[in-house]
């Protein structure tokens, strides 16, 4: 993906200079790779067509961005946490404002000029690598995909369809919805507390967590009023 393609669509902080009001929404199209892509777009296909046959098209539009908006704001949060968090570590550690700001550009200039997209944390003496490696994360770094959305759409199949079977391509064993949704969503928010991604690195998880949030509470929220029921088409 041209990198003029990714500072213009995909979704950062909003503090970031590279960041543009219409990222919340442009990120949900922008994807990595043909994998990354395939992947949401299967997943779109096979839980999003039943939720669109019982919802209609237009109120199944609304689901879905509802759903990455929600995404890209529980992930704006949680990057906001880890800026703050680090910003005031380096305060108590006696840096300024000024300084810390000239650290920042330096990292960034780091990761623009690397060809391995690391950064040296040395200079920040006394305060966690992995606090201040968080902290640059969620300030340069990038989200992309239409992942959020997908996990928003997963939770609502759960909440309409919870005893239909689903099998993983990697276990071929047939489990329920109401089990297999649960623990896709755990498995999220085990991997955002800890670090540790049983699906590789790069993975926006409190974005997914954000995505399963919206979509758990508009979903639930039209099914206990039978609203469900109502197409808007």
């Amino acid at each position: 993906m041209p990198e003029a393609f990714d500072r213009l669509f995909s979704l950062y902080y909003f503090d970031n200079p590279n960041f543009k009001v219409w990222q919340p929404i442009t990120h949900m199209f922008m994807h990595g790779d043909f994998k990354h892509i395939l992947f949401n777009m299967f997943g779109l296909y096979m839980f999003g067509s039943p939720l669109e046959a019982v919802w209609g098209k237009k109120k199944f539009l609304f689901f879905y961005f509802s759903a990455g908006l929600g995404a890209a704001v529980i992930h704006t949060l949680v990057n906001y946490y880890h800026v703050q968090s680090g910003f005031q570590a380096l305060l108590d550690a006696g840096r300024t404002p000024t300084q810390i700001l000239e650290q920042m550009a330096d990292i960034m200039s780091q990761v623009a000029s690397s060809t391995t997209g690391q950064y040296s944390t040395m200079e920040f003496g006394g305060v966690p690598i992995e606090q201040i490696g968080a902290m640059t994360e969620s300030y340069e770094g990038s989200a992309l995909g239409a992942s959020g959305a997908i996990m928003g759409i997963m939770v609502a199949f759960g909440l309409l369809y919870p005893n239909m079977e689903l099998m993983l391509i990697f276990l071929p064993i047939p489990i329920k919805a109401k089990y297999f949704i649960p623990v896709i969503v755990l498995i999220d928010l085990f991997s955002g507390l800890t670090g540790f991604s049983l699906f590789g690195q790069g993975i926006a998880h409190w974005a997914h967590l954000g995505g399963a949030l919206f979509g758990f509470i508009m979903a639930y929220y039209w099914k206990k009023n039978s609203f469900n029921n109502r197409r808007w088409d």
